[in-house]
């Protein structure tokens, strides 16, 4: 099994030393946040920053640890409403496609949750007019994977844009590229409304989404007496493991660990190994 962890999840330091200590706890690849993971990476600038030297030393760092990057996270809106600032992300995105390529990042990863000024905000998140918008400026991100070999991967998030099983296909048929992919977070799929039906519900997103499926996040979570889903480490709520396991063996799949503090992680990576 190839379980990681995101960098910015570990005890801080720098990037060789995040690796280190992800290393030392059982580790075999990472999801890198560049901002998250590196105090001094504004990701405003990541058109410039993310230079051959900087990938030259970020490979150095990670082949040093003997660790892959599985995820290099770009999670920016794609649906922002102002054409001047959707152009500016749309810029950070081929940055990070580009730099991906460099490190040799399997996919580079993505959510799509509406722009704080968006005016699809709540539960118009999932209305047909936030879909279209994200998906016209998904296009020529999409293509830009496609001209640098790289993998943009969207996780489908239950509060976001691309908000099911069924719309995340629905995005993958519009965009019609092996470029575009697939982050499955189970977690992030539940909401009070399919939590009751929770093994159904991603044994669904599993058979729609299955064949795009490059890299799984992994956590639990709790019910809270409202219905509200709250996630945590794996191994501290009431999560099934089996289906999604089996479907990582079975297709050679990464698994990064996410709500994980240094404290409990190692236990979380055990936990989930207890399942091979």
């Amino acid at each position: 099994m190839n379980i990681g962890i995101r960098l910015h999840d570990t005890l801080p330091g720098t990037l060789r030393e995040r690796l280190g200590f992800a290393r030392a706890q059982g580790f075999s690849c990472a999801h890198l946040a560049l901002s998250k993971a590196l105090p001094d990476f504004a990701m405003a600038d990541a058109p410039r920053l993310l230079t051959e030297e900087m990938a030259a030393r970020v490979r150095e760092d990670f082949a040093a640890e003997d660790m892959e990057c599985a995820v290099l996270g770009c999670y920016l809106s794609l649906a922002d409403p102002n054409e001047e600032e959707r152009a500016r992300i749309q810029a950070i995105y081929r940055a990070h496609l580009r730099f991906s390529r460099m490190i040799g990042a399997r996919v580079v990863g993505t959510e799509t949750p509406a722009s704080p000024n968006a005016r699809f905000d709540g539960p118009q998140q999932d209305s047909e007019e936030a879909f279209r918008l994200f998906l016209d400026s998904l296009r020529p991100v999409v293509r830009w994977a496609e001209e640098e070999g790289a993998v943009l991967a969207v996780e489908p998030v239950w509060r976001h844009i691309v908000s099911t099983p069924e719309r995340a296909e629905r995005m993958l048929e519009a965009m019609n590229s092996d470029s575009l992919q697939i982050i499955l977070d189970s977690v992030n799929l539940l909401s009070a409304a399919t939590v009751d039906r929770a093994e159904a519900y991603i044994g669904e997103a599993i058979r729609r989404l299955g064949d795009h499926v490059r890299v799984l996040h992994m956590k639990d979570y709790t019910k809270a007496e409202n219905g509200d889903v709250r996630s945590t480490a794996c191994g501290l709520g009431v999560m099934r493991y089996e289906a999604l396991i089996a479907f990582a063996k079975a297709n050679g799949l990464p698994m990064t660990l996410e709500d994980t503090r240094p404290d409990n992680a190692e236990a979380a990576r055990r936990y989930l190994e207890q399942f091979a």
